[in-house]
């Protein structure tokens, strides 16, 4: 097993970092760790074709942005994504709030 500092590799790639396929040497599954800044919005969720993925506030809140409306993501709260879902995310709070998304392809066919 090799350890990873999600934190510290999210901070150097903007706020997100993908620990899958160039760190696991997989295709199975993928881990999405993000932090969002204190009042930062926007940050885009879509999972892509062939893919969906599972949303988690670890320390909320999180608010999510989608055609159908607003949806506050409290602490350990999560939703599911499904390949055609797209929509943003924003920190309402005044410090850092983590999340995790956890993914992997759909079974379908598509390119990798």
């Amino acid at each position: 097993m090799v350890p990873f500092d999600l934190a510290t590799l999210a901070r150097s790639e903007g706020g997100e970092y993908v620990l899958g396929m160039k760190d696991l040497h997989t295709r199975t599954c993928y881990m999405i760790y993000g932090i969002l800044e204190p009042g930062e919005r926007d940050r885009l969720v879509r999972p892509g074709e062939g893919h969906e993925e599972i949303l988690c506030a670890v320390d909320g809140p999180l608010t999510i942005h989608s055609e159908k409306g607003n949806i506050e993501l409290q602490k350990g709260h999560a939703v599911h994504v499904k390949e055609n879902v797209s929509f943003h995310i924003s920190n309402p709070s005044e410090r850092a709030v983590v999340y995790i998304m956890a993914g992997a392809p759909t079974g379908r066919s598509h390119v990798a």
